[in-house]
């Protein structure tokens, strides 16, 4: 009886330490995400990790971070192990949260990395996957707007699926959701809504008004986002992406 008393004031005692690590370390991660220096904080959210193996946010972030590395990456081999280890943290976070936004925004987003910029059966193999995890993610939180930012690109890229893949999609995996450009504008717009300065969430939408026919309103857009602090690595390369979208359509 003594002997289980003292365990039980051990458990007591070390469990708020742990916790206070734990906050010290997210609160680093996230200093560190916003410098930007993603690998350091993923490094961190790695220490998270051994301390709360189940942390949902760790595990989710984990998962985003991993997919913006690789998708940076220009050797096929490490983007792919880096996409692996993206859709390897979103698995275990699904696993132990099936309905949060953070999670099925995760596997959505590692979903989307790994096959919706591709073409024919690569991309529309899991394009049923990709909008069951938004839609979860959009019913847990509606204010997600990497959800909508993702539910955007995802309306972009199957309404531009030609008739072919199409009639593909319909033999081997029962057809394609419908989706529409119309679609994919108004999820962009509402993902601006909810974070104004996310760069590139106006790229894409740039893009989506510039097939549209609204090539001014386009441009408009990528002036905009000249103005913007850097969130992310990837937003010096995307400022440059946008003058020379606005280069060529000039």
């Amino acid at each position: 009886m003594k002997i289980l008393l003292m365990k039980t004031l051990f458990l007591l005692f070390i469990l708020p330490c742990f916790s206070q690590d734990v906050n010290v370390l997210l609160r680093e991660a996230k200093r560190l995400e916003e410098i930007p220096n993603e690998l350091a904080a993923l490094n961190k959210l790695k220490e998270v990790l051994q301390l709360q193996p189940a942390n949902i946010y760790a595990l989710s972030k984990s998962s985003e971070l991993c997919s913006r590395i690789g998708t940076r990456e220009t050797n096929t081999n490490s983007r792919e192990a880096w996409f692996k280890a993206a859709l390897a943290y979103a698995t275990i976070a699904i696993k132990h949260a099936p309905l949060n936004d953070q999670a099925n925004v995760s596997i959505a987003m590692i979903l989307g990395k790994s096959t919706m910029a591709r073409s024919g059966k690569e991309k529309i193999k899991d394009a049923k996957l990709i909008r069951k995890h938004v839609e979860i993610a959009l019913k847990t939180n509606p204010n997600n707007y990497l959800a909508w930012h993702i539910l955007g690109r995802w309306s972009y890229e199957i309404s531009s699926v030609n008739a072919v893949e199409r009639a593909a999609a319909k033999i081997f995996y029962g057809g394609l959701p419908q989706a529409s450009l119309k679609d994919a504008i108004m999820y962009f717009e509402k993902a601006k809504t909810l974070m104004p300065f996310f760069i590139l969430n106006y790229i894409e939408l740039a893009k989506a008004y510039h097939r549209d026919g609204q090539t001014e309103k386009a441009i408009k857009l990528l002036r905009t986002i000249q103005t913007f602090p850097l969130s992310t690595e990837d937003d010096s390369k995307h400022k440059a992406e946008a003058l020379k979208m606005i280069k060529d359509w000039e």
